[in-house]
């Protein structure tokens, strides 16, 4: 059988796209009760991934039992969302976010109880994270292709540019939230997450538009090389193959946990106290946060060449300088400026991908995103350790540089140099 050849720039079949007119997408409340309930179950995954590894320290004491249930939930998101993509694309997408909220709400309600008899062991802590990791890793997919039918096309850049304000603020709080909940109890991290998913559920509820479009009438089989379509779509895509291939190369360079760690490594090899290191990394971070809540009005003002050209370039150049920059603080200073460029790069990114990608295609899509997003991520993580013991900070930097060049070459291409605004080629 052959592989499924979706061509991402038919014309629309059929008028309107579940469009809401023109009302603000604030008013689009179908869209934020999804980016709301998408909120909270967020905040839910960000604070269980600080949540399972702290409580394996405080019940053993491992270090390395608490980076495999870390690496555990990664490979398990990454895995399960090309299935989840796959599900978007094939069944009803408010059911699949239903059961999947449904059951992280019943798995935690069950791991909190377990937890204040006093029951709870490694084999069943890392159960639960995989398992909840795989849920997640289902839905974020489904969620995300929804989208294309509860904002109109031209509000899909916006739309995209909104949701990273929650994916980086859901960032930002989750470690707090966990951290202080465990000064409560060992249970009480995982209660606040089963309320996360308990308040997801009651938005999604409040959903009344199609999450999906109709579905043609020959239907579309379902077959196991169907699962890699997404993967050929992207392969394939005009636009979106060079910059996904830009996006494995900026993760690979400066994947968050591989920077912070080089800026860890790097200020303890200098000397830094801890309240020093610690303000350093929440600075680098706060870079993400400070360019998701103005990613709204630059993807409105700023042409999606230019914000690609500057996010590519920034990251070498910022490199180069970090490798001969003396002292801790600025280290996270000159991070965080090339982390507030990532909010406007993923909301153009996204916004192609809901606008050019037909409504069938969706989840696959997405998922195959998620997988290379979340693949080249370990690769930079790990490259980072071992230069760094082998080398220390400043061969670390240099490398960082070398690795984003080449990705930073493809923004000069002719595709990536004349970009049109997504809803200019937006489809069904």
């Amino acid at each position: 059988m052959a592989i499924e050849r979706p061509q991402p720039y038919l014309p629309p079949e059929r008028p309107g796209n579940g469009e809401p007119g023109t009302a603000p997408l604030l008013r689009n409340q179908d869209f934020q009760a999804l980016w709301a309930g998408r909120f909270f179950a967020g905040l839910g995954k960000e604070s269980g991934e600080v949540a399972y590894p702290l409580l394996i320290l405080l019940l053993v004491g491992s270090a390395s039992q608490a980076g495999i249930i870390g690496a555990a939930q990664v490979a398990t998101t990454m895995i399960t969302a090309v299935v989840g993509g796959v599900l978007a694309d094939h069944v009803n997408r408010r059911t699949i976010l239903l059961v999947c909220d449904l059951g992280r709400l019943l798995l935690l309600v069950g791991f909190t109880a377990i937890l204040l008899n006093g029951e709870a062991d490694v084999p069943l802590i890392i159960g639960v994270a995989v398992t909840s990791a795989a849920l997640m890793g289902i839905s974020n997919p489904v969620a995300m292709a929804a989208i294309k039918q509860l904002v109109p096309p031209s509000q899909i850049a916006s739309a995209s540019a909104q949701n990273q304000i929650r994916f980086f603020s859901t960032t930002a709080l989750g470690a707090p939230l966990a951290g202080s909940l465990f000064g409560l109890g060992r249970a009480f991290p995982f209660l606040a997450e089963a309320i996360c998913y308990l308040l997801s559920t009651a938005l999604l509820l409040r959903i009344r538009r199609p999450m999906q479009a109709p579905r043609r009438a020959e239907g579309e089989p379902w077959s196991l090389r169907g699962t890699v379509t997404g993967f050929v779509l992207l392969a394939r895509h005009p636009i979106l193959r060079p910059m996904m291939c830009w996006i494995v190369g900026f993760n690979i360079a400066f994947t968050q946990t591989g920077v912070f760690l080089a800026i860890i490594a790097t200020a303890n090899e200098r000397g830094a106290s801890d309240l020093l290191v610690g303000v350093t990394v929440s600075l680098a971070g706060m870079g993400g946060l400070a360019g998701a809540l103005v990613a709204g009005p630059v993807v409105r003002a700023v042409s999606p060449s230019r914000i690609f050209l500057f996010a590519a370039w920034a990251a070498p150049v910022c490199a180069l300088v970090l490798a001969f920059t003396p002292g801790v603080l600025p280290l996270g200073v000159i991070v965080a400026f090339v982390f507030a460029a990532v909010p406007c790069v993923n909301a153009v990114f996204f916004g192609y991908v809901s606008a050019t990608v037909p409504d069938r295609y969706q989840g696959r899509a997405l998922g195959a995103v998620t997988f290379m997003a979340l693949l080249s991520q370990p690769i930079g993580i790990v490259g980072v350790g071992v230069v760094f013991d082998l080398a220390g900070p400043v061969p670390v930097f240099l490398m960082m540089a070398v690795v984003s060049v080449p990705a930073a070459l493809l923004t000069l291409g002719p595709t990536l140099r004349a970009l049109p605004r997504p809803e200019e080629v937006a489809v069904l």
